[in-house]
């Protein structure tokens, strides 16, 4: 893959190819992710699958904390990169290393603590429940690992250096697939089996990020000053971003953990349908999400250079590039739907869990438009650190799922779970583009 430079070269060109990189390591790892579901659906059975399915919505969460905070984070590094200002740059890094590190520890010790009460809430069939808490255990016990993974490959997004999070995503997917099968296949460790190969594979991962981390940094020349590791009021500045940030990654998973309870009620046959399901869509996502975070990087690095008219540029080129995935997907889904649901799920073995996924599926294949919109008009917002209008527009979001689902599905049944979903991000990305249509977002200025 050719080299690029965000502040120089076409717009279009720099986001798709730092776009690339992000988009196939995403897809890796929701790869993994989705073994993980393959291989208890195949080899242990549909309670597992279901299992695995109610703490999916929990886990997702947390991980969206972290993508989202370091996202969020990393606008700071990108700007302070874009003005060639590398003390700050490597301050605001170590920053956020140091800050989200801490409260990876915080939330292990919640997540321990709550996880029972927390599927207890969401009103887990009691067949699953026990697979389900031991998988939550096991997860909440890696959770400093996995934060720090993540953070870490926001670092490197902020620094141009898309690739070498892709090069230890596809480390770690391959990793993870190997011990999956031969803890739940040799081993017979089931449930536990997938947590555990989880846990492993980016805590390796994440020791590999770190170490590759600090060779980087060696390259942005600070002479013999001192770098400070920790500043406050950049960490003030990281938390204004990083909070509506987090909300933003986290909306749809916020939004499946309080719809969870809906799905839930209707039986552990339709929770594996629909977590079939959901794991389709969490990998025809990647492209929009990875766009948006392109977007990101790309205005955040622009305006730090004073460049503003090609952030619009590289906005409209974001759309173009939104709808050549969206048109390919769509096709996909519509001629494949039924193999891609039997990957998970055998018709012959449990009926109703296939037709759910399968109808689920069909539906949502034809809207991931909505989401790409969103994530590159929210993408802007956030690069250039404007996150009121932002914050607002992703509540709405959140509100429209959960309302609809709840009120509804006593009428429509379990489709109005994911009727929801497309209009909350069709209402998400209307209120983001009216505000962006306004260019109050050029007025913000985060590194003075």
């Amino acid at each position: 893959m050719r080299k690029y430079d965000m502040l120089k070269d076409h717009p279009g060109r720099s986001l798709l190819l730092f776009a690339i990189p992000m988009i196939i390591g995403n897809l890796f790892q929701q790869f993994y992710n989705m073994v993980d579901s393959i291989i208890v659906g195949k080899f242990v059975g549909e309670e597992a699958l279901a299992a695995v399915g109610a703490s999916y919505s929990l886990t997702t969460i947390f991980i969206m904390v972290a993508i989202g905070g370091g996202i969020g984070s990393s606008v700071i590094t990108s700007q302070y990169l874009g003005a060639l200002r590398y003390k700050k740059m490597k301050t605001s890094i170590y920053t956020a290393l140091i800050s989200f590190f801490t409260l990876s520890i915080f939330l292990f010790i919640f997540g321990m603590l709550a996880k029972d009460r927390l599927l207890i809430l969401l009103n887990t069939p009691s067949n699953i429940f026990e697979d389900a808490a031991l998988y939550l255990k096991i997860y909440f016990m890696g959770l400093p690992f996995l934060f720090m993974y993540n953070i870490l490959s926001s670092v490197f997004n902020a620094l141009g250096k898309s690739k070498i999070p892709l090069y230890l995503l596809i480390f770690s997917s391959v990793l993870n697939i190997i011990l999956d099968l031969f803890m739940v296949i040799n081993l017979k460790m089931g449930v536990a089996g997938v947590a555990i190969a989880t846990v492993i594979a980016q805590g390796i991962s994440a020791i590999i990020s770190f170490w590759i981390l600090m060779k980087t940094m060696d390259n942005y020349d600070t002479g013999t000053e001192h770098i400070i590791k920790f500043d406050k009021s950049m960490l003030k500045k990281m938390i204004v971003i990083s909070v509506p940030s987090i909300l933003q990654q986290s909306i749809v998973s916020i939004g499946m953990v309080m719809v969870q309870s809906v799905v839930n009620s209707f039986g552990s046959s339709v929770l594996a349908g629909y977590s079939a399901g959901m794991r389709i869509e969490s990998i025809c996502i990647v492209p929009m999400i990875a766009t948006g975070n392109a977007i990101s990087t790309f205005t955040a690095q622009n305006l730090g250079a004073g460049q503003y008219e090609r952030v619009r540029e590289g906005y409209l080129a974001g759309y173009k590039i939104i709808i050549s995935f969206s048109i390919v997907i769509a096709l996909i889904v519509a001629l494949f739907y039924r193999p891609i649901i039997s990957i998970f799920l055998d018709v012959k073995s449990g009926s109703q869990a296939y037709d759910v996924g399968v109808s689920y599926l069909r539906f949502i294949g034809y809207f991931f438009v909505f989401i790409g919109f969103k994530s590159i008009t929210d993408g802007l917002l956030r690069g250039a650190g404007d996150m009121f209008l932002f914050t607002i527009s992703n509540l709405v979001n959140l509100s429209i799922r959960v309302f609809v689902a709840y009120r509804f599905a006593p009428i429509w049944g379990i489709r109005a779970v994911w009727y929801a979903i497309p209009m909350g991000w069709a209402a998400n990305y209307i209120i983001s583009f009216l505000y962006y249509r306004t260019g109050r977002w050029l007025g913000k200025d985060l590194i003075s």
